[in-house]
């Protein structure tokens, strides 16, 4: 699927030496492509070479299951109303076992009727955590009983780097050439 943005575009008569390392670096692990914010931070190779090791760790490795850290993400892309990053991820949620219920509830930024505990407190944690940039203690404790003190960490940090995905997906204006309506009204812009 062929990708936009209002980036200037890249090919291999322009890159640098470094760009080309990352970018085949990316492809070459379980991404296998360079979808995504990969097409912006390829520009700045140091940061792009950084951030995709930190994204393979929070998509792949951590002890969240794929369902809850797919959760986590689309309330991310949901709160930044980032069209690529949920257009991405909003499928592989569904086949991670998150209900098209659950996602459809979320993409129109209601709360979910969730029907499974880890799933809810997902939602909970991510929503105190940006609504009011602190977790609670009784939230907090409830995390840590659940998964322990390191996947809470881990969860944190799915937070951190897919909020800089969709930060980075809406300001170069990242999008899946698609023919497929977009998920997030686009906001108006301001003087």
């Amino acid at each position: 699927m062929a990708i936009h943005s209002r980036l200037s575009p890249l090919d291999d008569t322009s890159m640098s030496d470094a760009q080309r390392e990352v970018l085949s670096e990316i492809l070459s692990g379980p991404r296998g492509n360079l979808d995504g914010p990969f097409l912006a931070w390829i520009h700045s190779p140091q940061l792009a070479n950084h951030a995709q090791r930190l994204g393979a760790f929070c998509r792949y490795a951590t002890g969240l299951e794929l369902r809850l850290s797919e959760l986590a993400i689309l309330v991310t892309a949901a709160w930044w109303k980032s069209q690529a990053e949920w257009q991405i991820h909003a499928p592989i949620a569904q086949q991670a076992g998150l209900s098209s219920q659950v996602i459809e509830t979320l993409r129109l930024e209601q709360t979910p009727d969730f029907i499974k505990a880890d799933e809810q407190l997902i939602y909970r944690f991510t929503r105190a955590l940006y609504e009011t940039r602190r977790v609670d203690e009784a939230v907090y404790a409830e995390a840590v009983a659940m998964w322990g003190e390191s996947v809470v960490v881990e969860l944190v940090g799915v937070l951190g780097y897919y909020a800089l995905v969709a930060m980075t997906l809406n300001t170069f204006a990242v999008r899946r050439d698609s023919a497929a309506p977009l998920p997030f009204d686009e906001p108006t812009p301001t003087a």
